[in-house]
C-alpha cells in the first residue's frame, strides 16, 4: 500500500467508527422509547 491509500483508509475508518460512536451516544441520550415505559417480563 502506498501513502495515499493508507490516508484514505484511515479517513474512511474514522468516519465509519466515529459515526457509529456518535450514533450510539445520541441513542443513549435520546431513546426512541423511554426506558421507564419498557415492561420487564
Amino acid at each position: 500500500m502506498n501513502g495515499s491509500a493508507l490516508i484514505v483508509m484511515l479517513i474512511a475508518m474514522v468516519l465509519i467508527w466515529g459515526g457509529l460512536i456518535l450514533s450510539v451516544i445520541h441513542l443513549i441520550k435520546n431513546p426512541d422509547i423511554a426506558l421507564d415505559d419498557v415492561k420487564n417480563e
